[in-house]
């Protein structure tokens, strides 16, 4: 069975060109509401067709996310004991889907999702697809990664950045869109200048006295970026300084695109009878994990034990 990754992302809601924590939203309402819904009321059609159903689990519903395969797209199947093969032709009633499992968590507007596979709905497609359906109307929603609070003071308290290295593939830099620090700038400049590449940027300030201010600068625009790195960086990676109780100052390697809250579970396809349970072994491994880090959940979006 392969591993497939479960990634956590917090919802919040945009305005004004900034991000705000609101408090959970009624997402239970939202998928009985959807439950019902036509299927016309569940699309979404712009550049890939979005189709959204509800799938009930351990009592709770859940939401499953289709990207409807284009009509193009080369589809076949394989016997393996013969080797034989045959295409697959989608027709005007049925058609091909690939699959993300997504569970709202009870606490903080935290989102679990498990794609099925490398071109199913990612959390860009989850976004573009609550937004066009306008599941709460009048409210912009952005979902961003739900980032390691250990790692995140860490870059809070640090007192500078005396080298960086980012690397962004191309298709990425549209994710550092409404950042405004230099870092940003200068990689969102290289990609109106170049078009869509790859870019690699390394920046290091020599050490000295002399130059804390701009390793401070350094720092801000690192902060600035921050949050959308896991997004748009293939790497992210910077040398913190930090200043010590003693006087002495020590430097500290972090990972920006690393500390995101993650796992790897292994999805079973079918029963011991041979029936397949993707759906509920995904949305199984999504709750197991989230219980297993819940109290790092929580802690990461202000949301109390209580």
């Amino acid at each position: 069975m392969p591993e497939r990754t479960i990634a956590f992302f917090e919802v919040v809601t945009s305005g004004s060109g900034e991000q705000v924590r609101v408090p959970p939203m009624d997402w239970d309402s939202a998928l009985r509401d959807l439950a019902t819904a036509s299927l016309q009321d569940r699309m979404v059609a712009k550049e890939v067709t979005l189709v959204g159903s509800v799938a009930t689990v351990r009592q709770q519903d859940h939401l499953l996310l289709h990207r409807v395969k284009d009509a193009t797209e080369w589809l076949s199947v394989m016997d393996w004991n013969t080797g034989q093969w045959q295409e697959l032709e989608q027709n005007a009633i049925r058609g091909f889907v690939d699959t993300s499992a997504i569970c709202f968590l009870p606490f903080g507007n935290v989102v679990g999702l498990m794609q099925g596979s490398v071109s199913a709905p990612s959390h860009k497609g989850l976004e573009n697809w609550l937004n066009e359906l306008h599941l709460f109307p009048d409210t912009r929603l952005v979902l961003r990664p739900v980032l390691s609070k250990a790692e995140v003071e860490r870059l809070g308290t640090a007192q500078g950045a005396s080298r960086i290295e980012i690397r962004i593939g191309s298709h990425k830099v549209s994710a550092l869109r409404g950042r405004n620090g230099r870092l940003a700038s200068f990689l969102r400049q290289a990609q109106e200048a170049y078009g869509d590449i790859n870019v690699t940027m390394i920046i290091s300030v020599p050490r000295g006295r002399a130059r804390d201010e701009d390793r401070q600068a350094l720092l801000a625009d690192l902060q600035d970026i921050a949050p959308v790195a896991p997004d748009a960086a293939a790497r992210a990676q910077a040398r913190l300084v930090f200043a010590e109780a003693d006087g002495v100052e020590r430097s500290r390697l972090v990972e920006l695109t690393e500390h995101h809250i993650t796992a790897k579970r292994r999805v079973s396809a079918v029963d011991d009878q041979g029936n397949s349970i993707r759906i509920l072994s995904a949305v199984d491994a999504i709750l197991d994990v989230a219980g297993e880090h819940e109290r790092e959940l929580r802690a990461a979006v202000g949301a109390d034990l209580g």
